[in-house]
């Protein structure tokens, strides 16, 4: 398999802004697309899924990181992984505590065959299109897992938005101070933490645009799905400005 240059970003705070930006996308998207647009869960489902593979058919052809093709993907990943949990809850009855069993064991074994075949699961070292495959395979349980994780708590427990969108947040204070000041290993502290952003970002998405009768604020979809999207595309313009003349990305030294 030939050798490609690193085509996913450092992780920096922009990273993080952008994951937690994309994963309240994701949730507010994929309700106002199905329900406000009235499409339906599986007509969204199949519209989002066509843009999604056009949009890795793209990413592939690449030889680079390149900002907006790499956060595009990440969007709608992010909204397809929403799509397949409601869809196996709302449309099949699959109830939230198996669809979190399942995609829990899914992406063990995506990591496990990734780590079999490779010998490491480091984000800096997505070179070959092999590792690559995996790590968007990854990437998509994560979200449906995330969402799945976010709902149960959020709303099959009785929590609410509010106070679970504050649990996950602390689990991701707790695995940064883990990494910064007790030395976890970073690829595990990366997983960790992207996992959790999902239903983190997915809890505040919930807060922030179901209405106040049933625990949110009251934006509604429409609203928080603008004003995210509107910060994402400046973060990315901004990187993309920023990246214009990039370098050759040394291969993570965990490889």
């Amino acid at each position: 398999m030939n050798k490609l240059l690193n085509r996913v970003p450092e992780v920096t705070i922009y990273f993080w802004m952008i994951k937690i930006l994309a994963t309240t996308v994701g949730e507010t998207a994929a309700d106002f697309l199905a329900f406000a647009m009235k499409f339906g869960l599986s007509g969204t489902s199949y519209i989002m899924g066509s843009l999604l593979l056009l949009a890795l058919l793209n990413q592939f052809r690449l030889e680079r990181y390149v900002p907006v093709s790499y956060w595009l993907v990440v969007v709608l990943v992010s909204i397809v992984g929403t799509l397949i949990t409601d869809r196996l809850v709302d449309e099949f009855g699959v109830t939230l505590m198996t669809t979190n069993i399942v995609f829990s064991v899914a992406l063990l074994v995506v990591f496990a065959l990734w780590y079999k075949s490779e010998r490491t699961l480091a984000m800096h070292s997505i070179n070959t299109a092999k590792r690559e495959l995996y790590y968007w395979a990854a990437i998509l349980l994560t979200f449906a897992l995330g969402t799945s994780t976010g709902d149960y708590l959020a709303e099959a427990s009785g929590l609410g938005y509010a106070q679970s969108a504050l649990i996950f947040g602390t689990a991701i204070a707790a695995t940064t101070i883990a990494y910064y000041y007790f030395r976890m290993n970073a690829v595990l502290a990366f997983w960790i933490a992207y996992i959790l952003t999902r239903p983190f970002g997915a809890s505040i998405g919930d807060l922030l645009s179901q209405p106040a009768k049933v625990g949110g604020l009251g934006w509604g979809t429409t609203g928080t799905s603008m004003v995210f999207l509107s910060v994402i595309a400046s973060l990315v313009i901004y990187l993309s400005l920023k990246h214009k003349k990039p370098a050759l990305t040394s291969i993570d030294r965990q490889d």
